[in-house]
């Protein structure tokens, strides 16, 4: 996401998107003792991921402009 938006820098926002596309990936009838986390070959939670920073890191280059 960070590539695809051409970002140099990282912030919160960008963290907490990421935290919370990985966390929407996995639904609550899957969650248990050993499945919080998806994998990371998971590639629904690759795209999930990627989408969310990529979004947050264009928002805010939109705000620094």
């Amino acid at each position: 996401g960070l590539l695809d938006a051409q970002s140099r820098t990282v912030n919160t926002d960008m963290m907490l998107a990421a935290a919370r596309a990985l966390a929407d990936v996995v639904a609550e009838d899957e969650l248990n003792a050993n499945y919080i986390i998806p994998s990371v070959f998971n590639a629904k939670a690759t795209e999930a991921v990627a989408s969310a920073v990529k979004r947050a890191a264009l928002a805010a280059a939109h705000q620094e402009r």
